[in-house]
């Protein structure tokens, strides 16, 4: 992706992102809203995921402050992309060192499961969620 081209991502990204902040909801609240997961709602927000057309009116109710345009802006093919420095984020570096854990028994189970293909990273399905588990405090799974 061209500086210019991400420059302009990261204002519309930024532009969405004020909607969601000043609706005064959780990417929870907006995802029971429109019927899709957390993850989800936050990758379209970040302009990783379309905005299915199915679920526009809902997303326009559960954010009022979206226009019509920032909708369109939304539902377009997204140019998928991540900033290389990202890594540096600790709770980034954790979701990669959970791929370099589990990564090889994760695709041996799929490999059981579906035969020799590969995951979607695009098709996926997330939620995130705080559970108390065994240990002293709660973690995000």
């Amino acid at each position: 992706m061209s500086r210019i081209a991400r420059a302009e991502k990261d204002k519309v990204v930024q532009k969405l992102l004020l909607a969601k902040e000043l609706s005064g909801k959780t990417y929870d609240e907006i995802a029971e809203e429109v019927g899709l997961t957390n993850a989800m709602v936050s990758q379209i927000f970040h302009r990783q995921a379309p905005l299915k057309q199915v679920s526009m009116d809902k997303m326009k109710r559960a954010v009022p402050l979206l226009k019509e345009d920032d909708l369109f802006e939304m539902s377009k093919p997204p140019f998928r992309s991540f900033d290389p420095d990202i890594i540096q984020e600790p709770a980034i570096y954790r979701l990669y060192e959970v791929c370099m854990h589990y990564g090889e028994s994760v695709k041996e189970i799929i490999n059981e499961k579906c035969g020799d293909g590969i995951m979607s990273a695009i098709d996926f399905n997330l939620n995130v969620e705080n559970k108390k588990v065994h240990l002293k405090s709660g973690r995000s799974l």
